[in-house]
Order: structure tokens, then C-alpha cells, then sequence
């Protein structure tokens, strides 16, 4: 009597997760960045095309991350299983698909920016325990193979199921271990709550609101402030351990600790936030009270040469973005190295401790988060993440509106409606707002206050509705007199363009 494939299959996914289990244990015993499962994710998204990176955010949103690395993960217990399978006849055959799963994370932590010498170890671990599992688990499975239906068969079969648990309890063990080893998520978090830095908050100012019910807030709380970025495990970086470098073409090569930085004058204003992701209509918008240090001072204290035109800035985990030199020296705007965001520290999902902004330019080629590297140079020599992708270089903000109230699809009570939204062009700033209803004329509407051209505006207004289906559009016109266009473009490569439209029923 054979033993049923579906034995050897589970014994491969037990050997699977085992491996697993005590490559990501290693990792976090070594004090590496991220075990060799995150570090293929993490090579996905480096080199997927544009367009999918695109879909994939619009789609899943912040959740895109979580999911690769749970596609992968599932893929790894197929491979394992096949493997299982194969160790019914061969030694060797589990033994190569083994290599080769190792061999593809090799290639990836190896191939990271920041590799170090130690990386191989965690998938040398996961390997050598893939392969003395299986061999462990799938003795007594030989065994009963090689016995007739005898009482021995039956000890060799709890044997094996003995075995299997055993392993799995020891690999739940080790995987607990690791993540508590681990836990420098919880410590960094620690840290940040009681830093005490020099800076204030500030609630909106009088007259941001419009009060239109169930419209977002002017400021933008934290814990709904949008998130976007390609880091699969999100960086957590002390602050003592934290250091900025400026160099390439500079007089004077300059590097920052935290404690120097935060040392300097600090500044304090409003600022909205977008991705050129953003859809049109679409949620990847923010506004809060920053707080930092210019850039500007800074770049003048390394300075810059005059042939350069762009500056390199690369993130903690390896993410790399091009910015324009004359956004970060020009005195109007303002750019900082933020440090904190609505009066405390920065979050570590938005770049704790230290992050760019620049106000007027999409985040893509701005907005870097956990940065720790600026290398001033030129724009011919630079090949950041999401310019190598498809999108543009320069990524200036388009002008853009919304309707946020009421919501596409409502049902409203015929008569006067109450519609708001809000209208945004960094740098710029908004002088009017429009909406035309069912495809009539364009009418002016109501804005709120704004303290400065850098952050959004909300706006409201009052329309008739007799009973029936009706559309509502909305465009918006900056304070240099651009109007925004009807025409409808996709977010590649330098932003989604057209009118927020809404169909509502009123009864």
C-alpha cells in the first residue's frame, strides 16, 4: 500500500514554511533590512513595467504591497509542494527546485542597494533547512512505501504525522521568535512618541471649512492623510542612526545628523500633497501643517554648481526620485526637510524622521520619504524609479478640482442641494471655481480661505434640482489665469487631466 501523494505534497509545504520560517528568523537575527520573501517582492516592483505599477495602485491602493508579498508567498508553497511531490522518487529532482528558489533570492537581496556581505546567510539557512525537513519528514512516507500493511506501516505513519507536527510547532516557534527579535518597528515608534522637538500644530484657519456635511476636513488628519510609496516593508529608522549626505556637484560635500538638522531654524506652514496617481476625482490628496528645514539654505551652504539642474535624492530603502534643483533653491517655494507633521513627529508610514517636500510638484519626483542621500547633478544623468518607468521628469502639479459633496450615485431631496469639493494648484494657487449642472452654462461658486498658494481650497455652492437623474462638473481656474481642461488624459505620464463629474438622482 503507497503512501497518498497529498502526503508528500504537505510534507513539501511543511519543509516550505519551515524554511521560511528560519530565513526570515535569521534576518532578524543579523539585523538585515528585510528577509529574502520580502526582498523578491521587493525586486518585483523595481522591475514591473510603469503601467502595471500604476494599475496596481489605483486598484489596491496602499494594500498593493501586502497582496505581492502574499502572491509570492503562495507561489513559494506551490514550488514546495511540487517538490514534496517529487521527493517520492528522487532525492535530487527536490533538491534542484529547492536551489532554484534559493537562487531567486539570492539574486534579490544581493541586487538591493544596500546589499552587505551577510545577506546570503538568511537563504542559506532557509535552504540547508528546505532540504533537511523534507528528508526528515518523508523518512517514515519511504518507509511505509517500502512495508506491506503491517503494524510497522501504521508506526511509520505516525511517525510521520508525529514528525510534521513536531516541525510545524517548531516552525511557528521560530517565526514568532523572529518577529519579536524583530520588533524594531515597536521600539523606532517608542522613540518618535517621545522625541520633543521644536515645533507647534496649528488648527485650520478661520473660514479653510465651508461646512458642507460629510465633506473631508480642510486638514487632513494623519491617520487619513493618504499613502503611497514602493517600500514593501516599510523603513524604520532611529534617529541617531539617521544621517542626510549632499554631494556630486557641490563645493563642499555635507553630511547631516538629526540632531543638527533639527538644531537649525525651523518653518512652519500649510501644505497639500498629491500623487501623480491620483485619478481624476481621486482620494491621493492631503493637506497638514508641516514643519522643517529649507532646503534652500542648505543647498547654498554646499554649493551648487551652475551646470547642475537636478539633484538625485534617494530614500532609505533604496527608492530614488529626481528633482528639479530650481524648485529646491528657489527661496518663494519653500522646499524643507520636513520633521513634523500636524505638530508631532513624522509618522514612520510618511517618512519618519526626516522626508522632502517640495510644494508644486508631484510626489513621484519630490515628495522622499526616509531620505538619506542628495546627489546634485544633471537630469541627463539621472535614472530615478518612476522616470525610468514612463513618467515625465519634472512632474510640475496640474491644476485639478473634485466634488466631494454630494457623492456620485447619491440620492438627494429635490430642490436646493448643497454641492462642495475642493480645488488645488501648488505653487499657484486657485482664483475660482466653477460648476455647470446638466451640461449648461458655468457658474461661480463660494471658496473658502486659504493661507497661502500651496495648499487646496474648498469651495460650495447652492443648486436648484427638480426631480430626476442629473449631472453635476466641476473645473477649476488658477490664479495665473489657467483654466482647467476638459480633456480627459491618464495619469501617465505627468498626470490625469478632465472634469470630476457626478450623476445624482434627486426625489
Amino acid at each position: 500500500m503507497t503512501t497518498p501523494r497529498g502526503a508528500w505534497s504537505a510534507a513539501g509545504a511543511v519543509a516550505g514554511v519551515a524554511g521560511l520560517a528560519v530565513s526570515h528568523a535569521a534576518t532578524m537575527v543579523l539585523t538585515l533590512r528585510s528577509s529574502p520573501l520580502v526582498a523578491v517582492a521587493e525586486m518585483v516592483i523595481q522591475h514591473v513595467p510603469g503601467v502595471v505599477a500604476e494599475r496596481a495602485i489605483q486598484v489596491l491602493g496602499s494594500k498593493d504591497k501586502p497582496v505581492l508579498v502574499v502572491v509570492i508567498f503562495l507561489l513559494t508553497m506551490l514550488f514546495a509542494m511540487w517538490a514534496g511531490r517529487l521527493a517520492e522518487r528522487s532525492w535530487w529532482k527536490p533538491v534542484l527546485v529547492w536551489v532554484g528558489l534559493a537562487g531567486i533570492g539570492l539574486l534579490a537581496v544581493l541586487t538591493r542597494f544596500d546589499a552587505s556581505s551577510l545577506d546570503f546567510l538568511p537563504v542559506a539557512a532557509g535552504l540547508v533547512t528546505w532540504i533537511v525537513v523534507l528528508s526528515f519528514i518523508t523518512e517514515p512516507l519511504h518507509d511505509v512505501d517500502a512495508e506491506e500493511s503491517t503494524p510497522a506501516q501504521g508506526k511509520s505513519r505516525r511517525s510521520f504525522l508525529i514528525r510534521t507536527a513536531l516541525l510545524g510547532f517548531a516552525g511557528a516557534g521560530v517565526a514568532v521568535f523572529g518577529q519579536n527579535f524583530g520588533a524594531r518597528r515597536r521600539h523606532v515608534e517608542e522613540t518618535r512618541r517621545l522625541l520633543n522637538l521644536p515645533v507647534t500644530d496649528r488648527p485650520a484657519p478661520g473660514g479653510a471649512n465651508v461646512g458642507v456635511e460629510g465633506m473631508p476636513p480642510w486638514r487632513t488628519p494623519i491617520g487619513k492623510f493618504y499613502k503611497v510609496h514602493t517600500a514593501v516593508v516599510v523603513p524604520t529608522v532611529e534617529p541617531q542612526d539617521w544621517s542626510l549626505r549632499i554631494h556630486g556637484m557641490v563645493d563642499r560635500e555635507i553630511t547631516l545628523s538629526y540632531q543638527e538638522l533639527v538644531d537649525r531654524p525651523i518653518v512652519q506652514r500649510w501644505m497639500t500633497l498629491n500623487c501623480v496617481s491620483n485619478p481624476v476625482g481621486g482620494p491621493l490628496i492631503g493637506n497638514a501643517w508641516w514643519s522643517g528645514v529649507p532646503l534652500a539654505q542648505i543647498l547654498a551652504e554646499a554649493g551648487v554648481s551652475d551646470r547642475a539642474d537636478a539633484v538625485l535624492q534617494t530614500s532609505h530603502d533604496g527608492w530614488t526620485c529626481g528633482t528639479p534643483l530650481e524648485a529646491l533653491t528657489d527661496p518663494d517655494r519653500q522646499a524643507m526637510l520636513a520633521i513634523a507633521m500636524n505638530g508631532e513627529p513624522l509618522p514612520i508610514d510618511h517618512g519618519f524622521p526626516v522626508r522632502t517636500l517640495v510644494p508644486g510638484l508631484y510626489g513621484y519626483v519630490s515628495a522622499c520619504k526616509w531620505v538619506v542621500d542628495m546627489k546634485v547633478t544633471t537630469f541627463d544623468q539621472v535614472d530615478a524609479y518612476w522616470t525610468k518607468k514612463g513618467w515625465s521628469e519634472h512632474g510640475p502639479v496640474k491644476i485639478a478640482s473634485r466634488i466631494d459633496m454630494p457623492q456620485n450615485g447619491d440620492e438627494v431631496e429635490k430642490g436646493v442641494v448643497v454641492v462642495g469639493g475642493h480645488a488645488w494648484k501648488q505653487h499657484t494657487g486657485i482664483a475660482g471655481v466653477e460648476i455647470a449642472v446638466d451640461g449648461g452654462a458655468w457658474r461661480s461658486v463660494e471658496l473658502g480661505h486659504v493661507p497661502n498658494v500651496d495648499t487646496w481650497v474648498q469651495w460650495r455652492t447652492e443648486v436648484e434640482l427638480e426631480e430626476g437623474d442629473h449631472t453635476v462638473r466641476v473645473r477649476a481656474i488658477g490664479a495665473a489665469g489657467e483654466v482647467q481642461t476638459g480633456v480627459e488624459r491618464d495619469v501617465l505620464p505627468d498626470g490625469a487631466t478632465g472634469w470630476h463629474e457626478i450623476q445624482v438622482s434627486a426625489t
